[in-house]
Parts: C-alpha cells; sequence; structure tokens
C-alpha cells in the first residue's frame, strides 16, 4: 500500500454560528493551517482528530490501495483529493496525496 500525506489546508470558523447554537467548550479543535501527517497502510494517523477521520477515511483508503480519481476527474491531480471535515463551526480543508 501507497502512504497518503493528509495536509491541513485551510481552517475557517463562524462565530456567529458559535455563539448562536454551541455550547462552550475548551479544545474544539486544535488543528492549525500547516499541520500534516502520513496514513500508513491507510490507517489514521496517530493524533490525527477522530472526526475528520470519520470524513476523510475512504478516500485515504482509496489512495492509499493505488486508486483515485474520484468523481470522474474532480481533482487536477487524480491521485490526490481536497476534503473538510464536518464541524459546522470551525471547518478544516484537508489536502490528500500519495507520497511514493
Amino acid at each position: 500500500m501507497k502512504k497518503v500525506k493528509i495536509t491541513a489546508i485551510r481552517r475557517s470558523v463562524y462565530p456567529d454560528l458559535m455563539e448562536k447554537y454551541e455550547n462552550p467548550i475548551e479544545h474544539a479543535c486544535e488543528v492549525t493551517i500547516g499541520d500534516s501527517w502520513v496514513s500508513i497502510d491507510g490507517q489514521k494517523p496517530e493524533g490525527f482528530c477522530n472526526a475528520a477521520w470519520s470524513c476523510i477515511e475512504s478516500f485515504v483508503k482509496t489512495l492509499a490501495a493505488g486508486g483515485g480519481n474520484f468523481y470522474d476527474g474532480w481533482m487536477k491531480d487524480p491521485y490526490t483529493a481536497m476534503l473538510s471535515c464536518n464541524d459546522g463551526f470551525r471547518p478544516v480543508s484537508y489536502y490528500l496525496e500519495v507520497l511514493e
């Protein structure tokens, strides 16, 4: 299987939604733009967010197995993907790429 690098590319924050709907929490998300992890054998990297992993896991496993070309040409490089976690208050966008 191939290694897949996961890089945090963008993080959005919606304080208006947080104020209106979210209960205050101390450590909601500690991802910083530029943080990266490497998935080996399609497994969740140590320290990677469980909730974010559930959003990207199938794509990582497909890339690790040599697949790609998601949605018939969605990405310029068919062996990459751009995905976000499903946190509606502070979503993080992750770039997935196969390491040769």
